[in-house]
Parts: structure tokens; C-alpha cells; sequence
């Protein structure tokens, strides 16, 4: 069940950010305003597109959190790995994004410090990163 729901999702997250899923929606919209005259704009006819759109929403928050859920546990297991492998990386970041917001702006406000940060993530005019946006 969970590998059929996951690959469900991927399957309909990836679908519903293509060209094809916004003409179909499009398309939708434009027949069901042209049908307005039709149904002589009465509330079932409003009621149609506003429960429609209300179902698609509520079911597609839950398929989209699905895949990017995924997609961040996916990224933080590469990022892991990357600082285990690397000599020089500390070990200590391994996990952090189970910190709580607060915990982790003191980690990001104390490496801003330890790479010569100004208060507020401004760099020193000396750093590399204001070198490389003086140059555009």
C-alpha cells in the first residue's frame, strides 16, 4: 500500500505541474463559465464548480506534501552522507533538521559569525560573496 500511494503521488504531483494538467484545468474553467447562459447562472451551477474545486484542492495538498516530504528526506539523507564522506565536515550537522526553528537560526546566526558575518548575514567587504556580487 505505501509503495502504490508513493508512487501514486509522484505520479499525480509530477503531473499536475505540467503544461497538460494547467490546459485541462483551463479548458474546464472556460466550459464551465460558457455553460452559465445554459444553467442560467444559478447557484447548482456555481455550486458545481466551487465543490469541484474544493475537492481537487483538498486531495492535491495531501499528494503534493506527500512527494515533497519524500523529495526533503531524500535531499537531507545526500547532505548527510556528504558531510559523513568529507574529512573536513563536522559530523555535528548530521540531523539537524530534527532541531526546532529556533535552534537552528542559532546554528545558521554562529556559522554566519565563525565565516566573518556581519550581524544580519551581511558579509565583510573583504568576503568572497560581496566580491562576487560587486562584480554584475
Amino acid at each position: 500500500m505505501n509503495r502504490f500511494f508513493t508512487q501514486f503521488a509522484s505520479r499525480i504531483a509530477s503531473f499536475s505541474g505540467s503544461p497538460t494538467a494547467f490546459v485541462v484545468a483551463l479548458g474546464t474553467v472556460i466550459v464551465w463559465g460558457i455553460s452559465g447562459p445554459l444553467f442560467g447562472f444559478s447557484e447548482v451551477w456555481q455550486l458545481v464548480i466551487n465543490t469541484g474545486t474544493t475537492i481537487v484542492t483538498f486531495l492535491m495538498i495531501f499528494l503534493v506534501q506527500n512527494s515533497q516530504n519524500r523529495d526533503s528526506a531524500a535531499m537531507e539523507a545526500k547532505l548527510d552522507e556528504l558531510l559523513r564522506a568529507v574529512e573536513k565536515a563536522r559530523g555535528d550537522f548530521i540531523g539537524i533538521e530534527h532541531l526546532t526553528e529556533n535552534e537552528i537560526e542559532e546554528i545558521r546566526a554562529r556559522l554566519e559569525k565563525e565565516n566573518g558575518c556581519a550581524e544580519g548575514g551581511k558579509p565583510p567587504p573583504h568576503h568572497a560573496m560581496s566580491r562576487l556580487l560587486s562584480r554584475r
